[in-house]
């Protein structure tokens, strides 16, 4: 008694191996890429106002409701802007006063952690830099911002390519 198996099933058998595997790693461990649920924090979809912005007189309330979102109270990330007619985003703080936003080049961005408008509009930080509070800083050295904003090294404790090393 012969078996014969056609010759497509033959040549789809790496592949369906391949797949197959990558499915029982992807199950057993937890830190693969396809197990992991990718989350970001530092980076959410939308700024949360701390107050209700102020908008121009000239503009109207249909405008105001397609604009904004969810009550005047939330802004998307890169939101479009005119600084000289539809201003939204003019020195309005949000995230509990973790950002400060401003109308850079017809978006909304946050100078407060913006790269590329540190500070204000157009100010680019250098390479190895983040922006902190407005001020480009030097993160990988930085005993109290190593390797991101904000984060402190123990007393003693040295910043070595932005981890926090041993004293």
């Amino acid at each position: 008694m012969v078996i014969k198996i056609p010759c497509t099933f033959i040549k789809l058998m790496p592949l369906i191996s391949l797949i197959l595997y990558s499915l029982i790693i992807a199950t057993v461990n937890t830190h693969s890429v396809l197990a992991e649920e990718v989350t970001n924090e530092e980076d959410p979809a939308f700024y949360i106002l701390d107050e209700t912005p102020t908008i121009l007189p000239n503009v109207t309330i249909s405008s105001k409701t397609r604009l904004l979102v969810s009550h005047y109270k939330k802004i998307r990330k890169g939101m479009r802007c005119h600084v000289a007619g539809y201003n939204i985003c003019n020195g309005v703080k949000a995230d509990k006063g973790t950002s400060l936003l401003y109308c850079c080049k017809k978006h909304c961005r946050n100078i407060l952690g913006d790269m590329n408008n540190c500070g204000r509009c157009g100010h680019k930080c250098r390479f190895g830099q983040r922006c902190c509070g407005g001020i480009c800083t030097y993160v990988g050295f930085n005993p109290k911002h190593c390797g991101k904003c904000n984060k402190k090294c123990k007393s003693g404790v040295k910043c070595e390519y932005g981890y926090c090393g041993y004293a």
